[in-house]
């Protein structure tokens, strides 16, 4: 899940990294009010979650409150890259006498953690990488270990930082894998890490992002979701404890296991080229259950899909077989059908491995309106898509 800036701040804050003064408006004269209460110049920063926010106009300096909510009246509303600015942080100026980057993140590739520094902040670390590759530092983390005094020291040398600055940042480093780990991140990062004229060091601007596999020691994190942005879909689908992404095609997938819906979504994928390039709706995982409340549900959810024409359900039975999986299938159209919900878009389900025939069987005796079976995976794709293309 990745935070606003104001969530990122709020979060540096709490763990001791040095930030300014400020709070999130999402009305022109509440940035006027944030504005006089802390009195001086302000800045006022759009909170969307995508980068170019100055370029765009985002990010402006007001000199009062007067001139803050007019700003903010300027930027409430914009639209940054398909992002709409429903909310603007309003925090106090700073002078700025260098700009460093500092970040802290997952290194999937070789299962580590990663520090990465450099003396030259303020742009976009990718440029950094490109342009100037010898200007940033890599800094592998010992997952046991962890970072203390010596380590972060060691990290901002190797950064490039003046030695005037070295204890200062030693001491926002550690603070920042203090966020890091105790609120399961996947990502914290400072751009701009700055100096004031005055030898100060300050974190102007901060990124997060936490592992939401780690929510459920995590409970306060719930209250950092953003519901507005949600998709309605994926949040009724969590409400029911199912895993589902909504995609942007016309064929509705329903399988068990992450890697066999991974499987559907490629074979529909190429079988919807034969049919004007049909492609799939959503990644439904039903997991290990297949019950005939959790497959109520999944159907309920995908045939909530308006661009969805077809559904296909695909099952390879093991410890869940495929005669539970059939009869769940049948009475999950009965509950449909008493909640006085009609299934129009055609059914595609291919059952394989446990107890398959048994299902098979169980699923032809039914007869259930607009449902078929196919007993291979790719056929029942190219099925799915073709009746998808035929809406």
């Amino acid at each position: 899940m990745d935070l606003f800036e104001y969530q990122a701040r709020d979060l540096f804050a709490a763990h001791g990294v040095p930030v300014l003064r400020g709070e999130v408006a999402t009305t022109a004269e509440r940035a006027g009010e944030i504005a006089a209460a802390l009195g001086g110049r302000v800045v006022i920063k759009a909170q969307v979650k995508t980068g170019g926010r100055g370029k765009a106009g985002g990010v402006k300096l007001a000199d009062d409150a007067e001139d803050a909510s007019t700003k903010a009246a300027a930027i409430l509303g914009m639209d940054i890259k398909g992002h709409v600015v429903h909310r603007v942080l309003v925090a106090e100026a700073s002078d700025i006498a260098e700009e460093y980057y500092f970040s802290f993140l997952l290194d999937r590739s070789n299962r580590t953690f990663l520090a990465m520094a450099s003396r030259e902040g303020g742009v976009e670390i990718e440029q950094i990488a490109v342009e100037k590759p010898e200007a940033l530092a890599k800094v592998p983390i010992d997952a046991i270990t962890g970072v203390d005094l010596a380590k972060a020291r060691e990290i901002a040398i190797a950064a490039g930082y003046p030695a005037e600055i070295l204890d200062q940042a030693a001491d926002v480093i550690v603070a920042l894998w203090d966020v890091f780990t105790k609120e399961d991140a996947t990502l914290v990062e400072v751009n701009p890490l700055v100096k004031t004229p005055d030898g100060v060091v300050l974190a102007l601007d901060g990124k997060v992002t936490l592992d939401e596999n780690a929510a459920f020691r995590q409970p306060a994190h719930a209250d950092l979701a953003d519901a507005e942005a949600a998709d309605p879909l994926e949040a009724r689908a969590k409400e029911a404890g199912l895993n589902y992404v909504k995609l942007d095609g016309a064929v509705g997938v329903i399988g068990n296991g992450a890697g066999l819906v991974m499987s559907s979504l490629d074979v529909v994928s190429y079988a919807g080229e034969a049919f004007g390039g049909v492609k799939p709706a959503n990644f439904l995982d039903i997991g290990g259950g297949a019950s005939a409340d959790v497959m109520a549900a999944s159907l309920a959810i995908v045939l909530s899909d308006p661009s969805v024409r077809s559904v296909f359900v695909n099952v390879f039975g093991g410890i869940t077989s495929c005669d539970a999986v059939a009869n769940g299938i049948v009475a999950a159209f009965g509950k449909l059908r008493d909640a006085g919900e009609q299934i129009t878009s055609p059914l595609v389900v291919r059952l394989d491995g446990n107890r398959a025939e048994e299902g098979r069987a169980i699923l032809a005796a039914a007869a259930l309106p607009n449902v078929e079976q196919n007993d291979t995976m790719d056929g029942a794709a190219q099925r799915a898509a073709e009746l998808a293309s035929a809406k």
